[in-house]
Formats: structure tokens, C-alpha cells, sequence
């Protein structure tokens, strides 16, 4: 099967030789017609000639036979790669020295932040010194108040101690008299014998159990008189303080009866 191309090139070829043929027929027509309408003439003239002249045969040359030549494929066509325009140089070095400006600053930024990080950290640790200062102080200053509250307290302390400490030995006093008044001397003979009991009094100064000799007297009649002038000594005499009542809920008394 013949390529599209082929076949144009055969129908060219077809074309051109029946033309030649068509031509040769026209002349072989006309030279025809020629001869019929000009018929030789008869001449009584006598011509002598050294030779006869030569009669050729007219040769009607065939046409050639056209000879077809295979097609050749077209070749690829080749693609001139158009070289590219060049950048103005002006151009160029403009843009080089936009970015070279925008990479200045980008370096400028990053510097700005970089030092605004800096300051705003060494202004967190200023900050902090100074809340640690301060905090530092604070505790110093509450450290003296408490000093000086203790002191001023210790000292009340020692006040009230001392004022309770007299308190309580002029109640206690007063109990030993009240008991003593109450006691039966002539029971304890005419020594100075010594004795100790040990009571558990109430804040109304009532008695809360009966009262415990630690140390006798030597004398059985002198101790019991003892005891019964404790138990006929209720209500003992106790202070108006609350706090002051409570020293007296377990007392050691020592007693001699003939003082």
C-alpha cells in the first residue's frame, strides 16, 4: 500500500507523461497537415548535383520512459533553538542590588529582635533581683518585728510569770493559814514536827478527792489533825484568774503545825 506522498508523486508522473504523449501527437497532427496542404511541386528543371542527396529516415523519438523514483522521507525538521535574550545588564545588577538591600535588611531585622530579646531579658532579671531584694528585706524586717515581739513578749512573760509566781505564792500562803488556823496543836506536842500532803483542788476551792500524806509527822494523832483541817478549810481561798486557778488544781503543801 502506497503512503499518501507516494501516491502524489505517482499521479504527478502519470500526469507528465500522458502530457508528452498528448504533444508528440499535436506535432505528429500538424506536420500531417502541413504536407497535405503544401503538395511538391514538379520541377522541369534539372539539377545536377555532385552526390545525391542523402535521404534520411525521420526518426520520431519515443518518449523516455520516466522512471519513478522512491520517495525519499522527509527529513525531521530540524528545530533551531532560539538562543535566549539576554538580560539587560542594567537590569541585572539592579536586581542584584535589590536583594543584596533586602537581605541587609532582613540581617538588621533579626539584629533588632535579637537585641529586644536581650534587653527584655536582662529587664526580667533586674525584676527578678529586685523582687528578690525586696522580698529579701521584707523578710529581714519581719524578722526583726518578730524578734522584737518576742522579746517584748518573753519579757511580758516574765512579768506575768513573775506576777503569777507572786500570785500564786501569796494564795498558796493563804491556804496553808486557813489549814493551819483550823488545826488541833495540842495533838502535835510541844515539838515542831513537819508534814506534807498533797491535795487536788477545784477552780470553786472545793476539795476533789481526799487528801494524800507524803510525809508524816511521826505523830498519827498530829497527821490526822492536819487532814481534818484541810477538809474543814473548804472553800480554800483561790485568785479571780482563770488561768491562775488552774496552778493550784494539784498543790504540794508542807506544814508545821506550832509556828
Amino acid at each position: 500500500m502506497l503512503r499518501k506522498h507516494e501516491n502524489s508523486d505517482s499521479w504527478k508522473a502519470g500526469i507528465l507523461a500522458i502530457t508528452v504523449h498528448l504533444v508528440l501527437l499535436v506535432g505528429m497532427l500538424i506536420s500531417f497537415n502541413w504536407k497535405a496542404a503544401h503538395p511538391v511541386m514538379n520541377i522541369t528543371e534539372v539539377e545536377l548535383w555532385d552526390k545525391l542527396p542523402s535521404t534520411k529516415p525521420v526518426i520520431v523519438e519515443e518518449p523516455k520512459p520516466v522512471i519513478k523514483e522512491e520517495p525519499k522521507p522527509d527529513p525531521k525538521p530540524v528545530v533551531e533553538e532560539k538562543p535566549k535574550p539576554e538580560e539587560p545588564k542594567v537590569d541585572i545588577e539592579l536586581e542584584k542590588k535589590k536583594q543584596e538591600l533586602a537581605q541587609k535588611e532582613k540581617e538588621l531585622e533579626e539584629k533588632h529582635k535579637k537585641d529586644e530579646a536581650t534587653k527584655k531579658f536582662a529587664q526580667q532579671m533586674r525584676d527578678e533581683d529586685l523582687r528578690e531584694k525586696k522580698a529579701d528585706e521584707k523578710k529581714q524586717l519581719d524578722k526583726i518585728k518578730q524578734d522584737a515581739l518576742s522579746d517584748v513578749k518573753a519579757q511580758d512573760d516574765k512579768q506575768a510569770s513573775a506576777v503569777n509566781a507572786s500570785l500564786i505564792g501569796e494564795y498558796t500562803e493563804k491556804i496553808k493559814a486557813k489549814i493551819r488556823g483550823n488545826v488541833n496543836k495540842t495533838l502535835c506536842g510541844d515539838g515542831n514536827p513537819e508534814l506534807k500532803f498533797e491535795i487536788s483542788v477545784l477552780p470553786t476551792g472545793q476539795l476533789s478527792g481526799s487528801p494524800r500524806i507524803v510525809k508524816s509527822s511521826q505523830i498519827s494523832a498530829c497527821d490526822e489533825a492536819v487532814e481534818r483541817a484541810i477538809i474543814a478549810s473548804e472553800p480554800l481561798p483561790l485568785p479571780d484568774d482563770p488561768s491562775l486557778k488552774a496552778q493550784f488544781k494539784n498543790l504540794n503543801l508542807k506544814f508545821r503545825p506550832n509556828d
